[in-house]
């Protein structure tokens, strides 16, 4: 992917015109279009490692940030590498209600974490998160959510590699004078924030709602049968 700021300050991107992420603002995977680029001449002064590019996203025109590093000086341009950094990221959304108050304070945090960028922040935050369920559903709870993990790795057709980390961080232990804690990149992050995810709504937000819908059910049930009752034996 060949990515340049030319003399006149024209950002060139292959993907220019299909470039879209999820606006941090309005949350819409929209295309972004670049507005504020550094020029040529300023860049070639200082010569700094990053550059900051400022986007308008199409869906909401809020602006977006993102930087850049700098692969080569060049005559004439700056290229630039494709691995940006997105200095705003959207919110992690989460429907906390049927959690348990730890539980959801933690996730709440792990999420925080996850959308600032802070990987392994998140990923301690999950395995406290985990913890904080264990204890509410006990041993069979934990036996339980394992063989969702694992149901998760077979229909997400995971690597062994990302399993094993992922697998780590939720079901490790803190006994260990050094917890058995691997450090966590954005590829592997991405994989736990999913999964995290999908054991939470399994456990707790799909029973919830099931409870829930069921006694409405029950409700109107019991409602319409009281009104049709006197009615019939009226007429009997």
């Amino acid at each position: 992917m060949s990515i340049f700021i030319d003399a006149s300050g024209t950002l060139h991107h292959d993907q220019q015109h299909h470039f879209a992420l999820t606006c941090p603002h309005c949350e819409v995977f929209a295309h972004l279009t670049p507005v504020s680029v550094p020029q040529l001449a300023q860049l070639a002064t200082f010569k700094p490692s990053h550059v900051g590019i400022v986007f308008r996203c199409d869906s909401c025109n809020a602006p977006v940030f993102l930087k850049y590093p700098v692969k080569m000086y060049a005559a004439g341009r700056v290229e630039l590498g494709g691995h940006f950094q997105e200095l705003e990221r959207p919110r992690e959304k989460f429907p906390f209600t049927h959690l348990p108050e730890e539980a959801e304070a933690l996730c709440r945090e792990a999420l925080a974490c996850y959308s600032a960028g802070c990987y392994n922040a998140f990923a301690s935050l999950c395995r406290r998160t985990a913890q904080a369920v264990f204890a509410d559903l006990g041993e069979n709870g934990r036996l339980r959510m394992f063989d969702q993990l694992v149901e998760v790795r077979d229909m997400a057709e995971l690597d062994q590699e990302t399993f094993h980390a992922v697998r780590k961080v939720l079901f490790g232990t803190d006994a260990e004078p050094r917890p058995n804690m691997p450090l966590v990149e954005a590829t592997t992050a991405a994989v736990l924030v999913e999964v995290l995810k999908d054991l939470l709504y399994q456990s707790y937000v799909r029973k919830g709602r099931l409870q829930q819908a069921m006694s409405m059910r029950r409700y109107f049930a019991e409602e319409g049968r009281a009104k049709v009752t006197p009615l019939a034996k009226v007429q009997s």
